[in-house]
């Protein structure tokens, strides 16, 4: 029989003994569990059924890899609240799935093509995405895979894709909608572009890093050949697009070079020098010394419309040209709206921007026209996904107008008030005064529901919206949602309102036309050229007649897709059939789980993500937010503090750590790790592959400045044997192989749920070695029965008091550590050892076990849900658990038990105060004997008062078990010869047959350590209440119970005194 089932002893004592296998392995107990949920089909919602509901949807990881430590993290903080919630009655629906990813799983498919010879341009579009499916369906599944194996409890008949038909069909009819209500536009302006995935990003897939480059200093001749001016850049090869110098008209100089021109170098271009207050003076001309900038200004300002942002802006205030000097892949182009090339100029046409810098300055300086370079380091904008310079380019897109209050404005109304600082009333109402809304109705649907975790993400949150920039969301790729957008050339004879289309100035202007009659949205606008485009969005439902048609009139489909968190901003609505669930069959689910409970997600989400899908989410369903609550949990970082990322082989695979310690160990240390700091580090180890062991890997200091491990690492067993670092590997500086095997990651952190674990089941392998298999008899009333089991029922309601706290608040850690805190220390060290003599002959003591290690499981279970599973049939089969005040009804399964409750009748706090006393005289004693290596057999006699001799009576035997007390007597009048002291709640008590011969000078030095430990105690409490200010802000049940320990510590201190005169 597999050792994953419990099985019966052969030698039953008492009754029928159930065991379990003496060591717990982990893979064991997922193979059990999973058997059993799987056929129960435990994680399966439906909108009928009972209970109020409880919703979370995943983020959904991109289809380009497996998961990482970072999804681990928060898909079990997603699986805990799942658990918890599901157990607590709920009805509670996980919406598993994955996203498209257009860029970046396009990018990784496209270097295998490259792997291979190939190139996307030796495809068709339809043959190149048929290869980027089957790379998705493989990382799917194996998405999918890892999420069971590290336990979450998804709905795994609701997987969704965000290019499935039933998302689809969401994308299609949002972008119909958001068209027709003039909310998408297009425009030729300046974007984010990738040169390497060459197409568009958004503002939010912008990482800024910071490099060290440099400051040229070029002159620019006037036209006139008066002299020259000297710009400074740290972009010299974008000078060739130039098409103004700008000064600020507070530069001293400004009126002397006022109408003046000058010729560009290179191109011989005249361009105009124009006055902006952007430009920044220097610090000779009247600039801010403080200011950065103004340190390497000149004060003269290259003007570069078509390359950079600011530019851009100079250039709409001033009428300056925008001219593109380069080309998709940033190389230097003449083909893209550089006209004016001159002959020396042609040189660096086809040059990449990194060698026409280096040109560039060369030329300069090779005729006299470079004044100076500095080194400067500065931010630059990289792309997120293939980590190269982002390239400013002048491009047409489309757009969502998210400034449009309908999306921003309804963005920062939804924030709860009491996160929402005066900025977000005003952005709002400015918002509202551009567009003339008035939908800031303090009643609105969904305003002020959103709630942040912690707090302070809130801010980032409301900044964002404050300074949104309408949101770019056509793509340059094949891989993901194609544009349904068709468009033609028309005659400007048959443009109906060709007035109001001139006077929009290039913006797409609705009109009612043929097309609308089939179902279609219709848009005019006139280009810069003169000539008129006819837009025609088609609605999914016309399809079949509008396509055909819109194909014969000459009409195209628009090559881009769309963003990929534009499906994503969708998952809340789409996932849930929106807009049509009958369709897909899936009636009531919008309306019940819409919205969710929480969205759990990492920081750099909240404006890629929770912006948009909050934005969405209302407009489409009338105000309604897309979850209550959003918690921001803490980045995972490596030891000294960097981010965890494959190029620095710093990265550890939850797969490994399931490997190797467990996936409930995993998951219980990543919950008590989330703290809710911004960051969490875990120190990350090795495991040797020669010899199966863990150790930390010697480092060194990358060209980066990055600590990583050095790529050969030796076997800290067998110096002679080499190992690869994951870093060597990943860099490429060492190939791994028979002689150099490649070393796993891992980290220590996580033996602490690994032994955690271990803890668990020996704990349950005890119990339920002194529990008979009965019917159980949950009417045992906790008041009638001893100390320690008053005591542990109280612990309990108060444990799973602060779980549910910790919980409601998402303090994961404070969870975390209530369970741990409780099943080790309560529990295991304490109530277990305390009813060892007891509890095989009292069949009531056996049912409070018996409740207690039921409850426990459940307690532990959205942890730790594998263990607990397992141990669950084994638990159960003892009987049925229960206690009068103590609700833990029966369930086949722990993952469908019901959450244990308490009633507050049977919290007894007397007790709790009582045993505390016992654990106090207890820790005593045992001290006293390890500091005296007195062997654990040896029974000793305790003397003392009255009071203390009560004490120990109603502890019903524990002081004696746990403190190998063999008796218990009043103090004599003298001190017996050999007695050893101890001071307790200001009493001298006294220990005999504590050792064969007591050494004086040795008990001396002992009592003299406790009367310097309670001076500095009695020091420390004095110093408090001698604060006035402690006084005043402290609670008063706070200020009495540091004046009762101040009381305890002065009668210690003097019985300690005592006893340190009866030995002289």
């Amino acid at each position: 029989m597999s050792s994953a089932q419990p099985i019966e002893s052969s030698t039953p004592t008492g009754g029928s003994e159930l065991q379990l296998a003496k060591a717990y392995t982990p893979a064991d107990a997922e193979t059990f569990a999973w058997s059993r949920w799987r056929d129960a089909r435990c994680f399966h919602a439906e909108p009928t059924d009972a209970g109020a509901p409880y919703s979370i949807f995943i983020p959904p990881p991109n289809v380009t890899a497996a998961l990482h430590l970072g999804h681990a993290l928060n898909n079990t903080l997603q699986d805990v609240l799942t658990r918890y919630h599901r157990m607590k009655g709920m009805n509670t629906m996980w919406m598993p799935g994955t996203d498209h990813a257009g860029i970046a799983t396009q990018s990784v498919v496209e270097r295998r093509l490259l792997q291979q010879g190939k190139r996307r341009s030796d495809f068709t579009r339809e043959q190149f995405i048929a290869k980027v499916q089957e790379w998705k369906d493989e990382y799917e599944a194996t998405i999918l895979s890892q999420l069971e194996l590290m336990g979450a409890s998804c709905d795994y008949d609701r997987v969704r894709f965000t290019m499935d038909p039933v998302c689809a069909a969401a994308v299609r009819a949002a972008f119909f909608k958001l068209f027709d209500d003039s909310l998408i536009y297009r425009g030729k302006r300046l974007v984010n572009w990738d040169p390497v995935s060459r197409t568009a990003l958004a503002d939010d897939e912008v990482e800024m890093e910071e490099v060290d480059g440099h400051f040229w200093y070029l002159r620019y001749p006037f036209e006139d050949g008066s002299g020259y001016v000297t710009v400074a850049t740290t972009r010299p090869e974008t000078m060739l697009g130039d098409t103004a110098v700008a000064l600020n008209p507070k530069d001293p100089r400004a009126a002397a070079v006022r109408g003046k021109k000058l010729r560009l170098p290179i191109v011989g271009r005249v361009i105009p020098i124009v006055e902006d207050d952007y430009v920044v003076m220097a610090v000779e001309q009247g600039g801010d010394p403080a200011d950065t900038k103004a340190q390497f200004a000149t004060g003269f300002l290259k003007v570069t419309p078509a390359h950079d942002p600011n530019d851009w802006e100079i250039g709409i205030r001033h009428g300056v040209a925008a001219i593109n000097v380069m080309a998709p892949d940033a190389s230097i182009s003449d083909r893209h709206g550089w006209e004016d090339v001159s002959a020396e100029a042609r040189a660096f046409v086809g040059l990449s921007r990194e060698d026409a810098r280096t040109a560039i300055v060369a030329w300069f300086k090779a005729n006299g026209l470079l004044e100076g370079v500095k080194p400067y380091r500065h931010s630059v904008g990289h792309s997120y996904r293939s980590h190269v310079p982002v390239e400013p380019y002048l491009s047409e897109q489309w757009y969502v107008r998210v400034t449009d209050d309908r999306l921003r404005g309804a963005a920062l109304r939804s924030m709860n008030p009491a996160q929402r600082d005066s900025g977000a009333a005003g952005a709002v109402g400015a918002a509202q005064a551009a567009t003339g809304s008035t939908a800031a109705n303090a009643t609105a649907v969904g305003d002020g529901e959103i709630t942040f975790y912690p707090p302070r993400y809130a801010k980032t949150f409301q900044h964002w919206h404050e300074n949104i920039r309408d949101w770019c969301i056509s793509r340059q790729l094949w891989w993901g949602h194609r544009i349904p957008v068709w468009s033609a050339e028309v005659a400007a004879s048959d443009v109906v309102d060709r007035a109001a289309v001139d006077a929009a100035r290039g913006e797409l202007v609705g009109c009612n036309g043929a097309w609308r009659a089939m179902g279609c949205s219709e848009a005019v606008r006139r280009r810069p050229d003169g000539v008129y485009e006819r837009f025609v969005c088609v609605a999914e439902h016309a399809d079949s007649v509008a396509i055909p048609a819109l194909t014969t009139a000459g009409f195209r489909q628009d090559e881009d897709v769309l963003d990929t968190w534009f499906s994503s901003a969708l998952w809340p609505l789409s996932t849930l059939g929106w807009p049509e669930p009958a369709r897909f069959d899936m009636q009531g689910l919008l309306e019940k789980w819409n919205p969710s409970a929480v969205l759990s997600t990492a920081r750099e989400i909240i404006t890629l993500w929770v912006s948009r899908m909050v934005m969405f989410n209302r407009y489409f369903l009338g105000g309604r937010v897309p979850f209550k609550h959003v918690f921001i949990h803490a980045m995972v970082q490596d030891g000294f503090g960097q981010k965890m990322s494959k190029s620095l082989g710093n990265g550890v695979d939850p797969r490994d750590i399931i490997q190797t310690h467990g996936a409930d160990a995993m998951r219980f240390t990543l919950v008590q790790m989330t703290t809710d700091t911004q960051d969490v580090r875990m120190p990350v180890d090795m495991v040797d592959p020669w010899s199966g062991e863990m150790f930390s890997p010697r480092t060194i200091t990358d060209a980066a400045g990055y600590t990583v491990a050095d790529p050969v690492q030796v076997s800290p067993k067998d110096p002679s044997k080499k190992i690869t670092s994951a870093y060597g590997a990943a860099t490429g500086k060492v190939t791994p192989s028979a002689d150099a095997p490649l070393a796993l990651n891992t980290s220590a952190r996580f033996d602490v749920g690994r032994n955690f674990a271990n803890k668990i089941w020996n704990a349950t392998r005890f119990a339920l070695g002194n529990l008979t298999p009965v019917a159980g008899d949950p009417s045992v009333d906790p008041a009638t029965r001893p100390l320690v089991d008053r005591w542990i029922v109280a612990r309990f309601s108060h444990a799973l008091a602060t779980y549910e706290r910790a919980l409601a608040g998402y303090r994961f850690n404070d969870a975390a550590d209530a369970t741990y805190d409780f099943v080790w220390r309560e529990v295991c060290d304490w109530y277990l050892e305390a009813i060892k003599p007891t509890v095989k002959t009292d069949a009531a003591q056996q049912q409070v076990l018996r409740t207690v290690l039921d409850a426990s499981l459940r307690l532990l279970h959205p942890q730790m849900p594998f263990i607990t599973e397992q141990l669950w049939p084994a638990v159960a089969a003892t009987g049925v658990a229960g206690l009068r005040g103590v609700h833990v009804p029966a369930a086949p399964l722990c993952a469908r038990a019901g959450w244990p409750a308490v009633d507050a009748s049977v919290t007894d706090r007397a007790a709790v105060a009582t045993f505390s006393r016992v654990q106090q005289l207890v820790d005593e004693i045992r001290t006293l004997r390890g500091a005296r290596q007195v062997l654990p057999k040896r029974k000793i006699t305790l003397l003392a008062p009255a009071g203390v001799r009560a004490l120990v009576a109603e502890a019903g035997g524990v002081i004696e078990a746990l403190a190998g007390i063999g008796e218990v007597a009043d103090l004599p009048t003298e001190r017996p010869a050999g007695a050893v002291p101890i001071a307790f709640e200001g009493q001298e008590l006294l220990l005999v047959n504590f050792a064969d011969a007591v050494d004086l000078g040795a008990e001396r030095v002992r009592l003299d350590k406790v009367v310097t430990e309670k001076l500095r105690l009695i020091s420390g409490f004095e110093g408090k209440l001698g604060n006035p200010g402690y006084l005043a802000k402290a609670k008063p049940e706070l200020v009495a119970e540091t004046r009762a320990m101040l009381d305890e510590a002065k009668a210690d201190l003097d019985a300690a005194r005592r006893s340190l005169d009866a030995l002289r």
